[in-house]
């Protein structure tokens, strides 16, 4: 156990985990105290005695699942839905039959091949594990090498040997009066349950790879979810993603307070710190900044929440409450015809409980109605148009689809001019733009940018026009 346990540590430190040499002998001496049996507690006490940090925890458990579950319930998925594809054979009548000839008859088989005919799902676990073994699968280290370590893995196993076995197996049963209709079966199910087997040498290859190359893989996973299209997520992916959003929005809150740190210490002044070191006789001694204030913008939110852009109002929403710091203040508000203020509901509860609430529209305005951006600007100009001035960032966020109702742009106009500057983010490409009942070509003369923001790249590239 304390070999497997080493083996953990070195896993986990290859994923960036820090796991002192202390830590391991910790868990040691908790594992002499209590019993492997119980899986949680046993997670647990690892967990409570190589964890320092809480970010590290999400990490801990996938790799935990990954080393210390085996692989036969992955294996047992795939050879259940390879046999599900056979439509109505009657695998246990097929399988009492074969083995009732096979107890008459001379057999040789290979240990593969006497575990793809029986379906023993241990021994082909047994046997994918020690291929894997043999050819060091550990020294995996990135996505297009899956390929070969599958194919190795398979040659290691000798699948086609083994396939060339059951072949000829068949025809030995046929010489012992099997019937050709339950050989068609026999057949179909070997070739399934080997097609199987290739789906999850691959897949054990890919549970390799994650475990020994977590921290590549995570980023991997990160990356891809920043490039995937906001109309394609699934719920998986949106849970994922707000993780994404988090480490993002974090990342640029850094590189804004170091600019604005920088910022405030001012540029360097010549003339002033010569003056001000004449009497050390020219030597600079002393340096001078020209010191200027640079006060924190003001943000204003306008977000269409009707279905086809409320993945993008999520995110930004994310982002924008999570750069709170950068911002003196945030105002947000929903539209899809009417307009309404839910600034309230962010300050009162958690950010996510809060967008689920806003994107849902619910008391403050009427969800389920068509869109209509014109009244919603023209709502936001009579009731709202105080709140902005010249430090105000006003962003708004749709596809200016208006159902051909009237733009009124003039409303906008009035809002850019109050404003510092406009930003429109829409998850349409410009090339759909003003076609259609699209009306953002009347839009766009009062905006100072107007993007297009289909996956989360963008859209934190949109935010640096924000705070950069």
């Amino acid at each position: 156990m304390q070999k497997k346990v080493v083996e953990f540590t070195n896993i986990l430190r290859k994923a960036g985990i820090r796991v002192s040499v202390s830590e391991t002998i910790d868990a040691f001496t908790a594992l002499d105290e209590m019993s492997v049996d119980d899986r949680e507690l046993f997670k647990d006490a690892l967990r409570t005695s190589m964890i320092k940090r809480s970010d590290d925890i999400d990490s801990y458990d996938r790799l935990f699942e990954l080393f210390w579950s085996g692989f036969h319930d992955q294996l047992r998925d795939e050879m259940q839905s390879a046999l599900g594809g056979l439509g109505d054979l009657d695998f246990d009548a097929l399988m009492e039959q074969l083995q009732e000839m096979l107890q008459n008859m001379d057999v040789d088989l290979s240990a593969l091949a006497q575990s793809l005919i029986s379906m023993d799902l241990d021994s082909l676990e047994q046997l994918i594990g020690a291929a894997g073994e043999g050819v060091e699968i550990e020294n995996i280290r990135n996505m297009l090498q899956i390929g070969f370590f599958s194919r190795r893995m398979l040659e290691q196993l000798d699948l086609e040997g083994a396939q060339g076995e059951l072949r000829s197996l068949m025809d030995q049963l046929r010489e012992e009066g099997m019937s050709e209709e339950d050989l068609r079966k026999l057949g179909e199910m070997l070739n399934a349950v080997s097609e199987a087997l290739r789906r999850a040498v691959r897949q054990f290859t890919e549970r390799e790879l994650d475990k020994h190359n977590h921290d590549y893989m995570e980023r991997f996973r990160r990356e891809s979810l920043q490039e995937k299209s906001f109309y394609n997520l699934t719920e998986d992916d949106l849970r994922r993603m707000r993780d994404v959003v988090t480490r993002l929005a974090q990342k640029l809150k850094n590189i804004v307070t170091v600019r604005r740190r920088r910022e405030r210490r001012g540029k360097f002044d010549i003339k002033q710190t010569i003056r001000k070191n004449m009497a050390h006789g020219g030597v600079p001694f002393e340096l001078i900044f020209k010191r200027r204030r640079k006060e924190k913008p003001k943000l204003v939110i306008l977000c269409d929440i009707s279905s086809s852009v409320a993945n993008v109002s999520r995110f930004f929403l994310q982002f924008g409450y999570q750069l709170s710091e950068i911002f003196t203040k945030i105002r947000s508000y929903v539209f899809v015809a009417e307009l309404g203020e839910v600034t309230q509901i962010f300050r009162d509860k958690d950010v996510f409980d809060a967008i689920d609430e806003a994107l849902d529209g619910g008391d403050v305005i009427n969800p389920y109605t068509r869109s209509n951006f014109g009244m919603a600007f023209e709502m936001f100009w009579r009731d709202h148009l105080a709140a902005l001035d010249k430090r105000t960032t006003v962003v708004i966020i749709g596809d200016a689809r208006n159902n051909y109702n009237d733009p009124k742009a003039w409303a906008l106009r009035d809002i850019h001019s109050k404003a510092k500057n406009v930003v429109w983010i829409n998850p349409e490409s410009p090339g759909a733009w003003g076609f259609g009942d699209s009306v953002m070509d009347k839009y766009l003369p009062y905006t100072d940018v107007a993007e297009e923001c289909r996956n989360l790249k963008q859209l934190s590239r949109m935010v640096d026009h924000l705070v950069l």
